[in-house]
């Protein structure tokens, strides 16, 4: 009997040393499924440890406990579905929490974790990386200077089966999770649950999402609203999706220009006369042209002149680097992945996707895209090695389950995305909530202009946009692993949540 007592011990705190955080009741958590292996990875959906750091933050030293635990997802019947991973950083100098702002962060993917803003631009811990945002070795992280934990506590959110997150049952259906509007509902209910558990009601609330993180954020601001009557100060959105606005072909391949030229200046690809001006200054005229040009003429078609089509064409290559005659033999539309292959061809690179300074080397110089994302690699060879060393090491959550930095969601359901529209609908009823976009202007995959036109759409009456801030960088996707927009972005977080804490009552 003594032997048996042991055992069930020993299997409950083999793998995640952790405990549950206290609770008055609690939903039914099913019981950990036994697995025929010679090792045995216990996922438990409930685990917190916690621990006390010291962080120092424009010369200020800043206190705080981290949690690093999961908090179940609950179904209809009260019963634990999945246990969703994260880390909380709260600080302990302050006392009333009803007027210290929390900010709920997210990344995308969707099959991404939170590890990216976690270690590379808001959290207390900075990554390694030198002042590009290149890996360099030894991996490691450090004290993050330029945190916004002085201002704002934070908690790092990992969706079902990214970082430890994971389903809980065999019988659990996965579109509970994998979809547009299945991931806003999950989450919102996630997030009531962390709110009432660690007492933050009262608190300003914000959200931070990157990239498709910024779908779910803008979808979450109305559901939380809706469904769960929490009221939001800020939605922080970086380097945003389209948020299900519509484009259409014409002016979806258009709006992509400005990103183009962008690129091309920093490859020293314009003319002389462009090249010679700063980035500032060149981008204004080609948005000009992007806006009150190639979009009318793309949508003519077959319609256009040949030499209006040849004229737009000279533009557009002026604008790009790209050879006029590759423009005209594409009918005026190039797909990113070629301009991603074509602008350095002769030089024997490729450029990134998500950040275009990153430069690839292809099998062959030829062909219409490139074999990889040069950025991607540069990234994971950077960020993977120091969220494993970090979670284990410094936050003392130790399991055998593997930190999921991607996870791959074939079956996402994309169908019904109307959450720029959420967002839109979200601000109008509540007159406390701000919103910030932050961009970089060598961001291929959600790139800057595309940012402003979410905005000029959302908002076509310009009602909302005293509540409305856009920020642009001079990096891509990840605009914080630049050392100068580390601090500069944090600053304009920083700024963002104290503007948007009110001083009177909520009234039009």
């Amino acid at each position: 009997m003594q032997k048996t007592i042991l055992l069930i011990v020993l299997l409950a705190t083999s793998w995640v040393q952790a405990q549950p955080p206290a609770a008055s009741s609690k939903p039914e958590i099913p019981a950990k499924e036994e697995r025929k292996s010679s090792v045995d990875l216990v996922f438990n959906p409930e685990t917190s440890v916690i621990t006390n750091h010291t962080v120092n933050i424009k010369g200020q030293s800043v206190p705080y406990k981290a949690v690093a635990g999961t908090i179940p997802v609950w179904d209809e019947d009260s019963k634990a579905i999945a246990g969703l991973f994260y880390t909380y950083y709260e600080r302990t100098d302050v006392r009333d929490k009803s007027r210290r702002p929390i900010i709920i962060s997210f990344n995308g993917g969707p099959g991404t974790a939170s590890v990216w803003m976690h270690i590379g631009y808001t959290g207390p811990v900075l990554l390694n990386i030198d002042d590009e945002g290149y890996p360099v070795q030894p991996y490691g992280y450090k004290e993050n200077p330029n945190s916004i934990l002085d201002v704002a506590d934070i908690v790092y959110v990992d969706p079902v089966n990214t970082g430890y997150s994971r389903i809980v049952g065999k019988e659990t259906s996965k579109t509970k999770f994998f979809g547009v509007n299945a991931d806003i509902k999950y989450l919102g209910n996630w997030i009531n649950t962390f709110i009432t558990r660690y007492g933050r009601w009262a608190s300003p609330k914000y959200l931070i999402g990157e990239s498709y993180g910024t779908t779910r954020v803008s979808g979450l601001a109305l559901e939380l609203q809706e469904a769960h009557w929490m009221y939001l100060n800020g939605v922080i959105l970086v380097s945003p999706t389209t948020l299900g606005i519509e484009r259409g072909i014409a002016t979806g391949a258009a709006l992509r220009w400005p990103y183009f030229a962008a690129t091309a200046w920093y490859h020293k690809k314009l003319p002389a006369d462009l090249q010679q001006k700063d980035l500032t200054e060149v981008l204004p005229d080609v948005e000009n042209f992007t806006m009150n040009q190639l979009i009318p003429a793309l949508n003519k078609g077959g319609l256009l002149e040949d030499s209006e089509r040849k004229n737009i064409a000279s533009l557009m290559a002026r604008y790009s680097g790209l050879n006029e005659q590759l423009i005209l033999q594409n009918n005026l539309d190039i797909p990113p992945d070629l301009f991603w292959k074509e602008l350095l061809r002769d030089q024997g690179f490729t450029i990134g996707r998500l950040d275009s300074r990153y430069k690839g080397i292809d099998k062959k110089t030829a062909g219409e895209r490139p074999d990889y994302n040069a950025e991607i690699t540069s990234w994971l060879h950077a960020f993977t090695p120091p969220v494993n060393m970090y979670l284990r090491d410094e936050l003392g959550y130790k399991t055998d389950l593997p930190y999921n930095v991607f996870w791959k969601c074939l079956s996402w359901d994309n169908t019904n995305d109307r959450t720029g529209e959420n967002l839109r609908q979200a601000m109008a009823a509540n007159p406390f909530l701000h919103l910030m976009v932050q961009s970089g202007y060598y961001d291929g995959a959600c790139d800057y202009f595309n940012s402003k036109y979410n905005l000029w759409q959302m908002d076509p009456s310009g009602r909302l946009k005293d509540r409305m801030q856009w920020e642009v960088y001079r990096s891509g996707h990840m605009m914080y692993l630049r050392k100068e927009d580390l601090k500069s972005a944090n600053d304009h977080l920083r700024a963002f949540i104290k503007k948007s804490i009110p001083q009177k009552a909520a009234i039009y």
